[in-house]
């Protein structure tokens, strides 16, 4: 799988990069058909104390996966990124299964 990863309106931070890349690997090993993630890491003001987002984009055959999370780090928002597009693949997974059966 291809990943690119995107730092907007903020400096690269390595231990994000690193977490996110980790947890994307993941998926790809337990679902087979990911072909590639674009990840977007981009600081807003936010008067929460969040303001870090993190969005995940995967392309695999049929539409495309998408999650977004805004979170007070970039580690936290690529954590439940993350967490939100598993929950897609697993959805894809069943559905693709269920095609094959019939």
């Amino acid at each position: 799988m291809k990943t690119q990863i995107q730092f907007v309106n903020t400096d690269s931070q390595i231990s994000a990069e690193q977490l996110v890349q980790r947890k994307l690997d993941k998926l790809e090993n337990k679902y087979d058909f990911i072909i590639s993630a674009d990840v977007l890491f981009k600081e807003e003001n936010d008067n929460t104390g969040k303001g870090k987002t993190c969005a995940i984009r995967l392309s695999l055959p049929g539409p495309i996966i998408h999650a977004s999370s805004n979170e007070e780090s970039f580690e936290a928002a690529a954590a439940e990124s993350v967490k939100d597009v598993e929950k897609q693949l697993k959805r894809k997974k069943e559905e693709m299964k269920d095609h094959q059966q019939r």
